[in-house]
């Protein structure tokens, strides 16, 4: 829902930047599709590569701005397993980026505590990008203020697929019975099963729909949608969201407070 009726009437009397955090219901999990980079470079007729370099730099804003309101968990959505079939050239750029992004900033993410994991097939990547993953997830382990999840070349539906193959080896060599599967279990071989389901899915650039991500981890998720391309969205969209999510009445198939109380 991009806009939605008040009902805490202290929000629409407050400019967005001025909101407390303790004014708000805060996620532990929030996790971001961070789409329209091409758009934004397209409007300022600049190579889609410009884009993906302004997306790239507003991923620091987005960790800076998560830690103003103290957020635990930031997944992005940062190369799909669908991103495949772009042009050539332009998935070279993505890993070249996605190397220098790591390269640049890793002073920056220490600075502020901040833990960097991957999600998706990384045994796929171009070796490379694998190495920076392993040195970033090593280097940053000590960190404890939040955790920076990049999925990257991710896809809810393949995770799901090697999720049911590991159970099926397992299965396979007599280690579980096929009786023995349940959703927990099941979770527990997901690409990262210690980390929280998100609270909130954000989708920036005016598209409704999630894409292929989190799919297993999403079923429960809040979902905020935004017009903004996500090179431009900053703390007052992320203010926006977290306000519309602090008004958000999550059941997961239960009843609401408000109608238990009318039993």
């Amino acid at each position: 829902m991009r806009q939605e009726e008040s009902k805490f009437p202290l929000f629409s009397k407050k400019k967005q930047a001025e909101v407390d955090p303790s004014e708000l219901k805060i996620p532990t999990h929030l996790a971001v599709i961070m789409d329209g980079n091409g758009r934004w470079a397209k409007k300022r007729m600049l190579p889609r590569s410009a884009g993906h370099r302004a997306g790239a730099d507003n991923l620091k804003t987005l960790c800076k701005n998560c830690g103003h309101y103290g957020i635990k968990y930031v997944t992005v959505y940062a190369f799909s397993t669908e991103n495949w079939s772009r042009p050539e050239s332009e998935v070279h750029t993505l890993m070249e980026l996605f190397v220098e992004y790591f390269d640049r900033y890793d002073p920056e993410l220490e600075k502020e505590g901040i833990r960097v994991r991957f999600s998706g097939d990384i045994a796929a990547l171009p070796q490379n990008v694998q190495d920076v993953c392993r040195r970033a997830e090593e280097g940053s382990k000590h960190r404890d203020k939040m955790t920076l999840i990049v999925a990257f070349n991710y896809g809810g539906r393949r995770e799901i697929i090697q999720a049911a193959q590991k159970l099926a080896e397992k299965v396979k060599a007599g280690q579980i019975r096929s009786e023995d599967i349940t959703e927990e279990l099941f979770a527990q071989n997901l690409y990262l099963p210690d980390v929280p389901d998100p609270d909130l899915i954000i989708r920036p650039s005016g598209e409704e729909r999630t894409s292929n991500f989190l799919v297993w981890e999403g079923a429960y998720s809040e979902l905020w949608f935004s017009d903004v391309l996500w090179p431009d969205f900053g703390m007052k969209e992320l203010t926006d969201a977290l306000i519309a999510y602090t008004k958000r009445d999550r059941r997961f198939g239960g009843l609401s407070q408000e109608k238990k109380g009318e039993e």
